[in-house]
């Protein structure tokens, strides 16, 4: 897994230093040419009353010649929509709703007084996916960016990772970079700080994201065999969704379900297509802090992997499978599927080996120090590729303490984050019904 890993980090480099010389053209003026296609921004909501009006001011600033932003409210059962319709002056709204894709009961749609590209709807709780689905039956345009609800996007987020479908007619899908917005400052939907938090779990996760990022997806989007968008930040050809079937409902993992399905379905048909990894539009989301609110996301992440694979598993080897089928999919079944139960059973195995004089302890702790120092090594050159790409973190103490962090997170954290993903393996081969679990948002980044 690290070998493979080192391999996609070298296609990342070769892909970031032709990114980093179109840069140079970043500094001129920006010009609208009128062409560029529309975007519907969906935000689903479910009680995030914390963040909802930093994360829509957010949307509502950015910097696009024609976009219009749906939050949907999902049966929250807080304040999230008293706050939304006192922030932004909401006043019902009747409109034609065009329902291709069944939903949870819509109660009401809002159009926002002071902007006229702002709507909201408020529907009974249904689950992500199943707002998402209502989202696109809203969208008026033939883009949608699908973001959560505790994200911040850059001003010119829409602008870069649209570049692909402009570049390219054949292309479906895009994401960008998703950061750790905790440490940060947000002051009008606008990231006015950049900082690290204090809190030690939340900086072990700006390294891991660096290197999920940096070089898994980079490196996948080089094959035309990324399986994976993250749902904070994604943008989709909407007729194309909407062709494939939209979000499935009975999923927790539903952008990754979304983009292998296409991947399987838009191969069996035989059609050209593209999806796109774009470093540089970067959208910010506050990670958890405590171990609960932690333990809950990885064991749901790794049951929506297990589900997007197994609900898919055609893919695999198929005639038209391509790169997704016969490179990326076995690479996700083998190292991200299973990985956490290979990876817990070795360690328990070699352990009892040892105590059995069946290995020696010299040979066990050289095996442990070969994997460790695998994982420090991904875990730095991601570090690497930021500061040789974006330099976000502009302070040296800064970059010396994440450089801190991608050692120390070898040794207990990434080995907790194995027990959480083997339980979320477990629990979805047991058929254990699964769940969000209550999320935690504290907000300490939104100014005033």
């Amino acid at each position: 897994m690290n070998g493979a890993y080192i391999a996609l980090n070298f296609l990342s480099l070769v892909r970031l230093n032709r990114d980093n010389q179109s840069k140079l053209l970043d500094d001129m003026p920006q010009l609208y040419s009128g062409l560029e296609p529309a975007i519907s921004v969906l935000m689903p909501a479910f009680n995030e009353q914390a963040s909802i009006v930093a994360s829509v001011r957010s949307m509502l600033q950015l910097a696009y010649s024609e976009f219009e932003v749906i939050v949907i409210n999902d049966g929250s059962s807080d304040a999230t929509l008293q706050v939304l319709m006192q922030e932004f002056s909401l006043v019902p709204f009747p409109e034609a709703y065009r329902k291709r894709l069944q939903t949870a009961p819509i109660r009401a749609i809002y159009r926002s007084t002071r902007f006229r590209n702002l709507r909201v709807i408020d529907k009974a709780n249904g689950g992500k996916a199943d707002a998402l689905n209502a989202g696109i039956n809203a969208a008026r345009h033939p883009l949608f960016c699908g973001v959560d609800a505790d994200s911040v996007l850059e001003r010119d987020s829409l602008q870069r990772v649209v570049r692909p479908f402009l570049r390219d007619p054949t292309m479906v899908a895009s994401g960008g970079t998703v950061r750790v917005l905790n440490g940060c400052e947000v002051q009008d939907g606008v990231v006015t700080r950049i900082g690290l938090p204090r809190n030690f779990l939340a900086l072990c996760q700006i390294v891991e994201y660096l290197r999920a990022f940096l070089f898994g997806r980079l490196g996948w989007s080089q094959l035309n065999a990324m399986l994976i968008i993250s749902g904070a930040f994604g943008l989709f050809r909407t007729e194309t969704v909407l062709e494939v079937g939209g979000y499935r409902t009975r999923t927790i993992g539903e952008d990754m379900e979304l983009v292998v399905r296409m991947h399987r379905m838009l191969r069996q048909r035989g059609r050209p297509y593209r999806m796109e990894f774009v470093p540089h539009p970067v959208c910010w989301t506050e990670a958890p802090e405590d171990l609960g609110t932690l333990r809950n996301q990885r064991i749901r992440w790794q049951r929506g992997l297990c589900e997007s694979l197994a609900g898919n598993w055609r893919l695999m080897f198929s005639p038209r499978g391509g790169t997704p089928g016969w490179l990326a999919f076995p690479f996700m079944v083998l190292f991200e599927w299973l990985g956490p139960l290979i990876e817990v059973a070795g360690v328990v195995f070699l352990l009892f080996a040892a105590t059995q004089g069946l290995v020696s302890w010299v040979a066990f702790a050289t095996f442990m120090f070969l994997a460790i120092g695998l994982g420090v090594l991904l875990s730095a050159s991601g570090l690497l590729l930021e500061e040789m790409s974006f330099h976000l973190y502009p302070k040296l103490r800064q970059v010396a303490l994440l450089g801190l962090v991608a050692v120390l997170e070898n040794f207990g954290y990434r080995q907790l984050n194995t027990s959480w993903r083997f339980i979320g393996l477990l629990r979805w081969a047991l058929r254990h019904k699964g769940g969000w679990g209550i999320m935690r948002r504290k907000a300490h980044w939104k100014g005033p």
